[in-house]
């Protein structure tokens, strides 16, 4: 089967709307074309990231090319850096101007300046040929050199404004509609000379700003945290208005993963119940959508670990990777607990019906409930024994990884399973997947995946001794080098022995360790303890698990410890933990 990728460039055109989102484009429209004598004003289109904002602004872009009255400039803030965006964004402005009303602004600049400079600007008047580009460079060289050229520039940039959206062929007005987009994947300073831009310098009649941004991204808790109070109120008055994006209807959800599962060539291998439950599991969010496509098509058509399989086997099992990774995570590691977690999870909802009913089992889901409690180590009631079986499911729950109560409840991941679990050779194909283990993704913040810049972290743990503690070593690769290449000195021990000897040895900080090891479901929990009862290691642990069950939730916390399955939280964690050491060296 033949796989295209997508690409995410915004809708330019109406037609090309899968979303609804032309109607409210027409209306943003209609609404900036009749503000157009109330300018200058400021409208933000809010969503977060990869929820449409850009085609929401393309479309509200080519609706206004309708009229004549109305003029557009682009600008993408992520272009710029710094006060590079101060200038970008006036010039790309001023371009948006007459040449000949740019010469005359220019010119009766000069006359309110100094007697060089109107020499200086008589003479680029005079020139010629002189193209617009040109004009618009002397324009901000003779008019943004110091504080007083800077206030000459405001006026200038009024008058021209104004002169420009007063021209007699329109009434009552012109309209210059700029629209600024990626501004919350900017630098706070870029976000900051932006908005200097639009308030200080062009808040001016017959300009209106239209600012895509995710307005929480820019607040107090987001890129924009360490601003002071005078700072976070010159942002609020920023903007005058907002549009909040909506998220889009689940039909028009559920028809844009149809169309583009046409165009990457997936359409055959998804049934309705996969469409709406790659819809909901990505929450409506166009980008991730094309991004889960996208995904597909690379692993089917480059992966040779897939060669053997089916392409609908191969689809179900992405769908499981990319939605439900915590489940996925525990499919690939098997940590002694039990071998096959799809198998665990569809004995669990048999057992869950079972015991959660007084009526008496037929013989086969109670021969399941049986193999899903004995597999657990727990005793399982007699068949007539209805009163017990909440306390047995309580206590069958309380060793499943936590997760699963709510998955049992999640239809379309309960249909995934099943339907998971019927292909030819699933269990060679999970088989395969253990032994290659799983291959971490290195830590990513939010920011990072929206794309903002931020410092690369060098030396945020220097001289700070981590103790890894696990008997598939490989499986944490990317993260004990994520921490090296942060300062961190890394000590890996495949068993419990192995790392007593490095802790009788040498000083360790922080522990992170595995919980089962080979048939030892508890290893890793025994270790500890032990260590702590012989005074040889006291200070933070965290347990980096292919499972977190409530019971040993229950046991980190008799230890003092955390306990994990993500990568991201395992992060949190270790920098949490680096924070107390530090203080405590303080």
């Amino acid at each position: 089967m033949d796989f295209a990728l997508l690409n995410d460039e915004p809708v330019t055109a109406l037609e090309a709307d899968l979303l609804g989102t032309a109607r409210a484009a027409r209306e943003l429209a209609g609404l900036l074309h009749t503000s157009r004598t109330a300018t200058p004003f400021t409208l933000a289109v809010d969503a977060g990231w990869g929820m449409g904002k850009s085609s929401l602004m393309r479309l509200v872009e080519a609706e206004l090319r309708q009229h004549r009255d109305v003029a557009t400039v682009w600008y993408n803030a992520w272009t710029s850096t710094g006060s590079d965006a101060l200038e970008g964004l006036i010039k790309s402005v001023l371009s948006s101007f007459d040449r000949r009303l740019l010469r005359r602004a220019l010119h009766h600049a000069s006359e309110r300046g100094t007697l060089i400079r109107a020499v200086r600007a008589t003479l680029t008047v005079a020139a010629a040929p002189f193209g617009a580009a040109g004009v618009v460079d002397q324009f901000w060289r003779d008019l943004s050199v110091d504080a007083k050229a800077r206030n000459d520039l405001r006026e200038a940039l009024r008058d021209l404004a104004t002169e420009w959206a007063e021209s007699a062929a329109y009434e009552p007005r012109r309209l210059l509609v700029v629209f600024i987009d990626d501004l919350d994947r900017c630098s706070e300073e870029t976000v900051l000379a932006v908005c200097e831009a639009v308030k200080v310098y062009l808040d001016v009649p017959g300009l209106a700003f239209v600012i895509g941004c995710d307005r929480s991204a820019l607040g107090p808790q987001g890129l924009l945290r360490d601003l002071g109070p005078a700072g976070s109120a010159f942002m609020e008055k920023i903007f005058q208005t907002s549009y909040r994006l909506p998220v889009p209807g689940r039909d028009e959800a559920e028809g844009y993963v149809r169309h583009w599962a046409d165009r990457s060539g997936l359409r055959d291998l998804l049934d309705d119940d996969l469409v709406r439950l790659i819809a909901d599991r990505c929450a409506r969010n166009p980008r991730r959508i094309k991004r889960l496509m996208n995904g597909f098509g690379l692993e089917c058509s480059l992966n040779p670990v897939w060669a053997d399989f089916s392409a609908e086997a191969v689809v179900r099992t992405l769908l499981l990777q990319h939605l439900y990774a915590e489940f996925y995570r525990l499919l690939v590691t098997g940590d002694g607990t039990y071998a096959h977690a799809a198998r665990e999870f569809l004995q669990y909802r048999v057992a869950r019906r079972v015991l959660s009913q007084t009526a008496p089992a037929d013989r086969e889901s109670w021969r399941i409930t049986v193999d899903s409690l004995t597999g657990h180590e727990l005793a399982a009631p007699e068949p007539e024994d209805v009163d017990n079986r909440a306390t047995v499911l309580a206590r069958l729950e309380e060793e499943l990884p936590t997760a699963f109560p709510a998955l049992a409840r999640d239809q379309g991941f309960v249909h995934l399973v099943e339907e998971w679990m019927r292909l030819p050779q699933v269990d060679e194909l999970v088989r395969q997947l253990q032994e290659g283990g799983v291959t971490p993704v290195a830590p990513v913040s939010d920011d990072e995946e929206r794309g903002r810049g931020e410092p690369d972290g060098r030396g945020e743990y220097e001289g700070i001794r981590v103790l890894w503690v696990d008997d598939q070593p490989q499986n944490n690769t990317t993260y004990a080098r994520f921490l090296e290449e942060r300062g961190a000195d890394v000590l890996v021990a495949v068993d419990g022995r192995e790392a007593e000897h490095l802790l009788r040895t040498v000083p360790v900080d922080l522990l992170i360790s595995d919980v089962a090891r080979g048939t030892d479901r508890h290893a890793g929990f025994s270790d500890l303890q032990g260590w702590r009862e012989r005074g040889l290691f006291d200070g933070p642990a965290v347990f980096f698990a292919g499972r977190v069950t409530p019971a040993r939730q229950q046991r980190c916390r008799e230890l003092g410890a955390r306990i994990t399955v993500g990568g991201a939280t395992l992060m949190t964690y270790i920098d949490a933990a680096v924070a107390d050491i530090r203080q405590q060296r303080a």
